[in-house]
């Protein structure tokens, strides 16, 4: 398995322009937002339907991410948890809106990657998701799947280095 660093390297590769970095602290989390929306949306088998409003496909994708994060490095995991926390937090309060969270998301989705393809058509370079990676032995064919969980890691490491805390 690739270490942290080195998927982190390679993803900032196409994320050096100050502009796209910015849209992609914006849109990232909006993107993450969605998705989880998207998930909490689905319904869930009858027999967890009563159990907890927490207990969706929402909740057990970001626990499915966080598991790959720890996998990764246990203080970035850490950052992305409490940030996954807050966006589930967020996705619970959309969903007691008077408009389907499903709708909310879909919007919020594609808006967010239309800001993605704006920074990177700034940046000059395709994102690394589109990276062709089947051939990599490291990458293998989901590679490309893998730089789309990077992305949100990618700004928790940011972070982290701002505040000057080791990962």
């Amino acid at each position: 398995m690739r270490s942290a660093e080195a998927w982190l390297r390679e993803y900032g590769e196409s994320h050096q322009h100050p502009t796209n970095e910015l849209l992609h602290f914006v849109c990232v989390p909006a993107i993450v937002l969605a998705v989880l929306g998207l998930l909490w949306s689905l319904p869930v088998p009858v027999m967890f339907a009563g159990l907890s409003p927490w207990l969706n496909w929402a909740t057990l994708a970001a626990l499915a991410a966080l598991a790959y994060y720890l996998c990764l490095s246990v203080p970035l995991a850490a950052g992305s948890a409490a940030a996954l926390a807050v966006l589930l937090a967020l996705t619970g309060a959309l969903a007691q809106l008077p408009v389907p969270l499903w709708a909310t998301s879909l919007a919020v989705f594609v808006l967010g990657w239309i800001g993605q393809f704006v920074g990177h058509a700034i940046e000059g370079r395709r994102p690394s998701f589109f990276k062709d990676t089947s051939a990599d032995p490291h990458l293998g064919r989901l590679g490309a799947l893998q730089f789309l969980l990077i992305g949100p890691l990618w700004l928790v490491a940011a972070l982290y280095r701002a505040l000057r805390l080791p990962y």
